[in-house]
């Protein structure tokens, strides 16, 4: 069910295909207008004033379609056809200072440079520092290369018809289209594009994961080994084994370093805690493993490195790495049919592939692409603003929940943890592409509900939500 990410001339041959097919452009227009007002009524309350600025095009046929659905809003609609002698109306209307813009100047179809009055009205929208929700794509910004054509719309949110455009999803044109929305049913035919990047939506995860068996006990659930907590970083091990919590696998079992043990241990209660030591035997009776979170003391001696290692190159259970441990990953070939997941922010990508970070960023899919090739095809979580899941040669999944406040220490040992916990169970090792998604998902959608309801929320509260979306 996931959506392809299309170019411009992918997405005009589907419009083409639906109006051969008999598809009525006035029906989808009519949709993507409900569906735009649908968001507008989200993002503002009862009696707000909505200012929409329509343009020329079917851009701003959608966003003049949107009006009759906004109920219990003030509207104000204003028609705009000349960028110059429209412009002073334009700023009074901001100075009144709406709760929400709705750009519907340009759309997809703008393949030139914008001139002198246009950028200047453009820059003075931005200036006004409101909302705007964008209709397709912000007006200015070319949906192919995910540059401004002179000044680009900075939206809040923005409302894609059909399917995401390739330049939407580009890291540089993030501070143009702000939150990504797709609006999906809009009345057009199936897509008949594949694409090697594929927007995931929730309905993915219908149904997973999957019932629980009835008779099902601890050893059903599996085991799962954490490797993690250093002199200084003990924290991080307490947060990756209650995200593993989570995802309820059948037992638990964390090794810090010996030197951490006691604070570790004092704050767990249903989780198996034994500092780590040379005789500690891995895969073992695990079931999965992860090794990383909280390892960065550098009191972290040799002979552990290599046991982590040791555990990358041989095991034949899943083995999640993050954080430090990154540094200490073998490159080449592990056993054949097992499960091998990295899950690196852009920087310590860049330290995988020895370039800059902005490199990384420049080219996310690419970057991904070479990791995994580099270490035997393991299964690369990169993170960041729409995070990537993929492999060197399979379809890349981007990730659309999630927001900035998952920026703060501790988040991406909690996604480690909770993504172990959910690798450790027999049943969920059967399709990991979906099982990687989904925890990827769940963690950024659970950022998603507390940012809406908790503003101030901590890392702790993200453990409390997580595995709760629905």
């Amino acid at each position: 069910m996931s959506i392809p990410v299309i170019s411009i001339a992918q997405m005009r041959e589907w419009e083409e295909a639906s109006w051969a097919a008999g598809k009525s452009e006035a029906d989808v227009i009519r949709k993507v207008g409900e569906v735009l007002a649908r968001e507008a009524l989200h993002l503002t309350k009862a009696n707000d004033t909505i200012l929409i600025l329509a343009g020329k095009g079917h851009n701003g046929d959608d966003a003049r379609c949107a009006r009759e659905y906004l109920h219990d809003r003030q509207v104000q609609l204003f028609d705009v056809r000349h960028a110059e002698t429209d412009s002073p109306k334009i700023e009074a209307l901001l100075r009144s200072r709406p709760a929400l813009v709705i750009d519907g100047l340009f759309g997809i179809g703008l393949n030139r440079p914008l001139n002198e009055p246009w950028i200047k009205l453009i820059e003075r929208i931005n200036a006004a520092k409101l909302p705007i929700l964008a209709v397709d794509v912000p007006s200015g910004l070319n949906a192919d290369s995910g540059e401004p054509q002179g000044a680009a719309i900075e939206a809040s949110v923005t409302l894609t018809v059909g399917a995401p455009k390739i330049g939407l999803v580009d890291t540089h044109a993030a501070r143009y289209v702000g939150q990504l929305i797709v609006a999906r049913d809009i009345g057009l035919v199936d897509c008949s594009h594949e694409s090697h990047l594929n927007w995931t939506v929730p309905e993915d995860f219908r149904d997973f994961p999957p019932r629980r068996p009835v008779a099902g006990h601890k050893g059903t659930f599996g085991h799962l080994a954490i490797l993690a907590g250093s002199l200084g970083y003990h924290g991080a091990a307490v947060l990756a084994t209650r995200g593993a919590q989570r995802a309820q696998p059948g037992l638990i079992t964390l090794f810090p370093q010996e030197n951490v043990y006691v604070p570790v241990a004092s704050q767990l209660q249903s989780t198996m805690v034994h500092p780590w030591s040379p005789k500690v035997e891995l895969p073992g009776k695990f079931s999965a493993a992860v090794v990383g979170p909280g390892l960065a003391a550098p009191d972290v001696s040799e002979e552990f490195k290599e046991s982590a290692r040791r555990l990358w190159r041989e095991a034949s259970v899943p083995v999640i790495a993050d954080a430090s441990a990154l540094n200490w990953l073998p490159t080449g070939s592990f056993p054949k049919n097992s499960l091998r997941v990295i899950t690196p922010h852009p920087g310590e990508a860049a330290r995988l592939l020895n370039i800059p970070t902005a490199d990384v960023q420049n080219d996310r899919p690419s970057a991904l692409r070479e990791i995994s090739r580099q270490l035997g095809n393991a299964w690369v979580v990169l993170k960041g603003h729409q995070t990537l899941v993929g492999r060197s040669d399979d379809p890349i999944f981007i990730n659309p929940s999630g927001n900035p406040f998952l920026g703060q220490g501790g988040s991406g040992d909690t996604l480690s943890g909770y993504l172990a916990g959910l690798l450790a169970q027999p049943a969920l090792q059967e399709n990991p592409a979906l099982t990687i998604r989904y925890a990827v998902w769940q963690h950024g959608a659970a950022a998603d509900l507390l940012t809406r309801t908790r503003p101030n929320w901590t890392v702790e509260d993200l453990i409390e939500t997580l595995g709760a979306i629905r």
